[in-house]
């Protein structure tokens, strides 16, 4: 299967992405992380307001598979998080990197997107 990873995306080791948008960052799972999972049957968010450190985790995504944890990209303040995915886990399958996002973050450190792989390079560790 042939995953896409957008260009302006930043990936993280743990398949989570950063996409930046103006001075926020949205945050979701990697095409290849949805595939390596099967049928998603639940997610856990964390609430708005929450602060999250970059490599801890902040939530699960549950398939028929497995669970796993997910981990914050970057550090940053949960603005939105959300509900469509929350609702319907199946809207995360059909679309990770458009409507199946998780959450949007303002970072503390927006730097800390500069230490994450580049769509080429994540491409490359996933090897598709």
């Amino acid at each position: 299967m042939a995953f896409t990873f957008p260009e302006k995306f930043r990936f993280a080791d743990s398949h989570e992405y950063a996409n930046p948008e103006q001075d926020l960052v949205r945050v979701g799972i990697s095409e290849f992380a949805v595939d390596q999972l099967g049928d998603i049957v639940f997610v856990d968010l964390p609430e708005i307001g929450t602060n999250l450190t970059r490599g801890k985790s902040f939530g699960s995504v549950e398939s028929v598979k497995a669970v796993e944890d997910m981990y914050a990209p970057i550090s940053g303040e949960v603005l939105e998080r959300n509900e469509a995915v929350l609702e319907n886990p199946e809207e995360l399958q059909n679309d990770p990197n458009g409507k199946g996002w998780l959450m949007l973050l303002k970072p503390s450190d927006p730097s800390q997107l500069e230490e994450l792989m580049d769509s080429n390079s994540y491409s490359n560790k996933v090897g598709s």
